[in-house]
């Protein structure tokens, strides 16, 4: 760190840490010039919004406990538990086992959303407020 005189009188010179010798792994290097793909778009399918509701209203018209809906699709109850809580939410594998189990669709695909029909003032121009739909408890 370069600093001025007056502020290295305040501090004390340290060392560098060494460097290490030895690499610990043994990839090869990357070539810095390949670009990865990133997709720009956003993703085409989305978990419905209330798929915990869902999920346990199905489980309950098939009459099943939540520890036989568990051992159908090889998950533990406590999985099971958090999901119809809410307090978890299930990657792309577990969703479609939800959705094979209890014949129910919990992925919907996402359109695309025009956003010119939500700029409010022309002068002020698009906001974040023009295009989200506020979500109320």
């Amino acid at each position: 760190m370069i600093v001025c005189d007056e502020c290295a009188k305040l501090g004390k010179i340290q060392k560098a840490p060494p460097k290490p010798k030895f690499r610990k792994s043994n990839k090869p290097k990357k070539n810095k010039t390949t670009k990865q793909n990133y997709s720009k778009d956003e993703p085409k399918e989305e978990l419905v919004e209330d798929f915990n509701v869902k999920i346990r209203k199905a489980r309950e018209s098939k009459n099943l406990s939540r520890e036989e809906l568990g051992q159908k699709i090889y998950e533990k109850v406590s999985v099971i538990n958090r999901i119809e809580s809410g307090k978890m939410i299930p990657d792309i594998r577990l969703t479609k086992k939800l959705e094979n189990a209890l014949n129910i669709t919990l992925i919907e695909n996402v359109e695309e959303l025009d956003l010119s029909k939500y700029t409010g003032n022309p002068s002020q121009g698009r906001t974040l407020g023009n295009v989200v739909k506020i979500k109320k408890r």
